[in-house]
């Protein structure tokens, strides 16, 4: 039964509010939200181990990793993320792009602001290359239990790899909501399977539990420090996903998040890691050597080998589906907020707003993680490129909260100050031990965050850029208003013209008038303005000024997690210059820009060509306003930057 809105379940989030029990929605973040990091002990142990830089399976070795993992998940993900950064939410929404926003609109004057928009936006540009190397990963390292199962499965596990991701990115077009029903049950069955194992070598080697003592970390850096160090590498994967906690607050809310992860998944996980750990203490040295190098499936008995396997590629599949969605919600607020272009997208459900697919981004994926599987052919030659992309997330997201804490939270500066550098150092050495993978394939998530923060940021110069032309050749809106109403013959009907600046005269404004020589009886000027903020209260969605002469400015704001459709505002806005919009006595005039790259300052002439092309590439204003088709009229110009 859903509680009411003043209850613990029921959290606001930027206008609405995430409805259901506190219990309901906690189970449905453990499907969604838990999916990588509840991945990660398939692989995290095994390639500390026997991963690039190996270590002997022997009780010094697996005390200090089984100790570096459990106080890396209560610094990183219990304290950062769960306790801290969680607080810093955007009307209820997170994620870097959202913390962005949050920082611009509480502090548009602050002298670092390039700074932390550049920042964000390399965060958001390392996310892509995470949500390809996640679901390689993840669905390969389950196809690999297969071999422990029988050995004689090693010449299917790549193919069987590669038909499960193909067809996971296939269904992307007929909408997950169906499956996603599925998702919560499935995981909790998989974390209840992940504790039950741990717990059975657990109680056959309880000294085990001994390693969640901190020492046991120190004494492996005081030993054998080098080792130590690198083997932060492998043992960060046993984080990875604690990023998604954060993004995908938006849909649960904070408490439900929160809950799942200190009563449920956390402990699941370390009763997995120590019962790992368990079992290779209590094998003679020359089993154990053999053991670790899959120690995940090697928990189970012969006979319950091969449904932990199944268990484990529906875990995968659900982790990257996360992954793949959270890349379609990340590409939509970059799009809102000015750092991609308009792309297609398609809305999956009727009732779930979030439910969205973008096909561009789905293919594209789609060739990198197929490309990603068939390049490394494994997922230990895979983990040398994981997790740099999501240490250097991590350190950025520590570099947004700094400001949050001084700017927006005015803590205690000693306070902040120990507690960030607690958090940077712990960042800094992850990062660092994941850069001696570079060589090893490290150098791909960094190749893909290098190009995708190229185009984000010439997209949004670039676009500021020639919006700054525009404006500087824009004839005054009063003085156009004065000439034309008098000069110019009127016709029945409305002309909507679609503006990216209220100031001045629109270019298809002035083209329409220089070409038809006639206006219409009723003239709106309209600029659709995407806020700060996820949702728009819809009380203030429109505001319209009455210019004059038949002409009016209109303007329509929406949040960054929403979709502009500009007739249902049209429809809702109600009485404009004495009648309503009318869509069949309504035209849109749009202008098309053709871009003119030249040798003016602003940006690198290679740079305004990969803008000119962005251009020419992105979805019509037509579709992404969702105008009528037999109602808009184009109008090119030419504009150089």
């Amino acid at each position: 039964m859903n509680t009411s809105p003043t209850q613990a379940g029921d959290t606001p989030v930027g206008g609405h509010h995430v409805h259901g029990s506190l219990l309901s929605l906690a189970i449905s973040a453990v499907g969604i939200v838990f999916g990588d990091i509840g991945t990660s002990p398939i692989y995290a142990f095994r390639e500390t181990f026997g991963g690039h830089h190996r270590l002997a399976p022997d009780p010094m070795h697996i005390y200090g990793v089984l100790s570096l993992i459990f106080w890396s998940m209560m610094i990183v993900v219990t304290i950062k993320y769960v306790s801290i950064i969680m607080r810093a939410d955007n009307k209820g929404e997170g994620g870097s792009l959202a913390l962005l926003a949050l920082i611009n609109r509480k502090s548009p004057d602050a002298k670092w602001s390039m700074s932390i928009v550049l920042l964000g936006v390399f965060a958001t540009a390392l996310f892509y290359g995470d949500s390809m190397i996640t679901p390689a990963m993840s669905v390969l390292s389950a196809s690999e239990g297969l071999m422990v199962v029988n050995p004689g499965f090693e010449p299917f596990v790549l193919p069987i790899a590669i038909a499960i991701l193909v067809g996971l990115f296939m269904i992307q077009a007929r909408g997950t909501a169906k499956v996603g029903l599925l998702f919560g049950p499935i995981m909790v069955i998989y974390f209840i399977v992940l504790s039950v194992l741990g717990l059975s070598h657990i109680v056959q080697a309880p000294e085990i539990l001994w390693a969640l003592n901190p020492m046991y970390a120190v004494e492996f850096f005081r030993i054998d420090g080098v080792k130590a160090f690198l083997a932060l590498g492998s043992v960060v994967l046993a984080v990875t996903g604690a990023e998604a906690l954060y993004a995908d607050m938006g849909h649960f809310g904070r408490n439900p998040i929160r809950v799942s992860w200190l009563f449920f998944v956390l402990p699941g996980l370390m009763l997995n890691y120590l019962g790992q750990g368990a079992m290779i203490i209590s094998l003679d040295p020359v089993a154990a050597q053999a053991a670790i190098f899959n120690p995940f499936f090697l928990l189970a008995p012969e006979a319950f080998r091969l449904p932990l396997v199944l268990l484990a590629l529906m875990a995968t599949v659900i982790a990257s589906q996360a992954v793949i969605s959270g890349a379609f919600s990340l590409t939509q607020q970059a799009i809102q907020l000015g750092f991609i272009p308009r792309l297609r997208i398609a809305h999956t459900s009727a009732r779930a707003a979030g439910q969205i697919y973008i096909p561009a981004i789905n293919w594209a994926l789609m060739v990198a993680v197929i490309a990603l599987v068939l390049m490394f052919q494994s997922s230990s030659n895979l983990a040398a490129a994981y997790g740099i992309a999501v240490t250097g997330a991590m350190f950025i997201d520590t570099c947004l909260l700094a400001v949050v804490l001084f700017s927006l939270w005015h803590w205690n500066k000693l306070l902040a100050v120990l507690v960030l550098t607690v958090f940077l150092v712990v960042d800094v050495a992850y990062f660092a031990a994941n850069l001696t993978k570079v060589p090893d394939g490290g150098w791909f998530p960094l190749l893909v965050g290098l190009i995708i923060f190229t185009l984000l940021t010439s997209w949004s110069r670039g676009r500021k850029l020639m919006l700054e032309r525009m404006r500087e050749s824009a004839m005054p809106l009063g003085i156009f208003i004065k000439s034309a109403a008098n000069s110019a013959s009127r016709v029945s009907g409305t002309a909507v013209f679609m503006t990216s600046t209220p100031e001045g005269v629109p270019h298809a404004l002035l083209h329409n008038l220089k070409h038809n020589k006639v206006l219409h009886e009723r003239v709106v000027l309209l600029t659709v303005r995407i806020e700060d903020v996820p949702y728009t209260d819809e009380t203030r969605r429109c505001s319209m000024s009455d210019l004059g002469q038949g002409f009016f400015r209109l303007v329509i704001r929406y949040g960054f997690m929403e979709e502009p459709n500009v007739p249902d505002a049209l429809k809702n806005l109600g009485n404009c210059g004495g009648a309503t919009f009318n869509m069949m006595d309504t035209s849109f005039f749009l202008a098309r820009q053709t871009l003119l790259p030249s040798s003016r300052p602003g940006m690198a002439v290679w740079r305004e060509h990969l803008f000119a092309w962005m251009l020419r590439n992105a979805e019509s204003a037509m579709e992404f306003f969702r105008l009528p088709t037999n109602r808009v009229v184009e109008l090119g110009s030419q504009v150089e930057i």
